[in-house]
């Protein structure tokens, strides 16, 4: 039976991942940043992967399998070690946020997309690859080298174009404002106490809340009336922490959708996680005429998502009715 490109792809990523680590004592992740910049340069500087360069046929391999090897090749580094920091978005979230983006923004033909914390480049990659605009690009900002490494050699071998910024994500950013701001939101405090009295939702005392302070980073670089999509903690709006949050969202967005994800995707359920949407304000938008909630089922159960997806599209029908 022939094997499935995915398949094929990862076993090129892990048999030259696992030789980098042996030869320069380093991690598995570290070395898959390294297989992933000499796939797409076809260059082999030491002499280890001369072979799998010369087998590999990355121009022939569809964009969304070299993305999903990548992410198998990225859930075994994060097994080799462990980092709070580097956890990846799920495949299935992020082809559920590609779908809400599809919907929110149907008929448009050019869009340019953010991700503020991008990582890997995951969920970013997993929205342009399925994005039904003609012209699409991207934009993503990640503190952590290694990762970015891994979001640009990705990048690269999927032909998208996405310009990279390895920076502190809360820093002032060189982008034009975007039409789609994803992101899965890094959940803790903010060290930088100097850079956090530059927004409105810095702490009264102490440090501020990071995820916090990405939304309203993200509103920033977002265009009026564009679209944000949030990986958010369930827990985002409750405590009184959450009141000057929905006071600020409330100033400058309107607050479209709120999806709570499927709790079994979850180890422990203080860790489950929603989907939250908003779109930026501009003058002569109406907000929407009642927001979307909806509770996922497990993606495993297909008549239960289809009732959902249904409930879902509806929603959809019933604001593209109100405002034409």
């Amino acid at each position: 039976m022939q094997k499935d490109q995915v398949s094929t792809i990862f076993e090129l990523l892990d048999t030259a991942s696992i030789r980098l680590k042996k030869e320069q004592s380093i991690s598995y992740i570290e070395a898959l940043a390294e297989a992933g910049e000499a796939f797409f340069q076809v260059n082999d500087r030491n002499g280890l992967l001369k072979d799998l360069i010369e087998k590999a046929d990355f121009a022939s391999y569809d964009h969304e399998q070299i993305r999903k090897a990548f992410q198998f090749a990225v859930l075994k580094g994060q097994k080799d070690i462990s980092h709070p920091n580097r956890q990846m978005t799920p495949d299935t979230i992020g082809l559920f946020v590609s779908y809400l983006v599809n919907k929110f923004l149907e008929g448009q033909k050019e869009l340019v997309v953010f991700d503020p914390a991008a990582g890997t480049g995951n969920l970013l990659l997993a929205v342009l690859n399925n994005l039904t605009a003609e012209t699409k690009c991207g934009f993503a900002s990640e503190i952590d080298d290694v990762l970015i490494k891994i979001a640009w050699a990705q990048a690269n071998l999927e032909e998208k174009e996405v310009e990279l910024f390895h920076q502190d994500s809360l820093e002032p950013l060189l982008i034009s404002p975007v039409d789609v701001t994803v992101c899965s939101l890094p959940v803790g405090y903010y060290p930088n106490d100097e850079r956090a009295e530059d927004f409105e939702l810095k702490a009264k005392e102490g440090h501020a809340f990071a995820h916090y302070l990405f939304i309203e980073q993200s509103l920033r670089y977002t265009k009026e009336g564009g679209f944000l999509f949030f990986i958010i903690p369930n827990d985002l709006f409750e405590g009184k922490e959450s009141v000057q949050l929905k006071d600020f969202i409330k100033d400058h967005a309107y607050m479209n959708a709120l999806i709570q994800l499927p709790v079994s995707m979850f180890k422990d359920k203080k860790h489950a996680k929603s989907l939250f949407v908003m779109q930026k304000k501009k003058e002569g938008l109406e907000a929407p005429k009642r927001m979307l909630f909806a509770n996922l089922p497990s993606f495993s159960q297909k008549e239960a998502m289809v009732g959902v997806m249904r409930k879902l599209d509806q929603w959809f029908i019933e604001e593209k009715e109100t405002k034409e």
